[in-house]
């Protein structure tokens, strides 16, 4: 893993990259994600995600690491990945009713607008329950794999809050979320879905930093 993690970590980037924007290929990606959404929302952060938490693993301990239960960690970060295709699809149509009610000003129907007002209500609602879930859930698994079991509750405390609200909530969303999804809304669907699977990479990586940092 140390010697070679470099090597594996980028070519399998590349395989995705190639993958998602090959002609041949990409049409047979953007069928699948249409097809099966969730199924392909699972598969996309369950990969991706990990593979920002190896990219944080190695910036921390300046080699590469395997991330321990990093099965477990998969599945969790693939049950989010759900949860964002849902989510994707409520505050868009959300979004959109609220405009044609006049519950917000609609700027002349504004792409732009409606992808500000998507962006920020999901990150400032959505948001961070989704990665204090996160948070909880990888506290623990570390635990687990580290032979001390601890129960929900448990995790809590055992959590840095005040780092996760100063650093996670307060900076990452504001300064990189709320922008970055705005020009994810703004794409069309097929390159939406693309660009939202590769922040994926970002997330797991601000995550995974966020709680090894300390």
């Amino acid at each position: 893993m140390k010697k070679y993690g470099s090597i594996l970590w980028i070519t399998i980037l590349i395989v995705i990259i190639w993958f998602m924007t090959n002609n041949n290929t990409n049409k047979i990606f953007i069928d699948l994600t249409k097809s099966y959404p969730y199924s392909m929302g699972f598969v996309k952060f369950a990969i991706l995600s990990i593979m920002g938490e190896f990219l944080a693993t190695r910036i921390i301990y300046k080699e590469w690491r395997m991330i321990k239960g990093v099965i477990p960690k998969m599945i969790i970060w693939g049950i989010l990945g759900v949860c964002i295709v849902l989510m994707f699809n409520l505050y868009t149509n959300g979004v959109i009713g609220a405009i044609n009610d006049g519950l917000l000003p609609s700027f002349n129907n504004s792409k732009f607008a409606i992808a500000i007002y998507i962006s920020t209500i999901m990150n400032l609602t959505f948001g961070p329950v989704f990665m204090a879930a996160h948070r909880i859930t990888d506290t623990i698994i570390d635990n687990i794999f580290n032979s001390t079991k601890i129960k929900p509750t448990q995790a809590l405390s055992k959590i840095d809050w005040n780092g996760f609200l100063s650093f996670v909530i307060l900076k990452t969303i504001p300064l990189f979320w709320i922008p970055a999804h705005t020009i994810t809304f703004l794409m069309p669907s097929e390159y939406k879905v693309v660009f939202a699977a590769s922040l994926s990479i970002v997330l797991g990586l601000i995550l995974s930093f966020a709680r090894m940092r300390n």
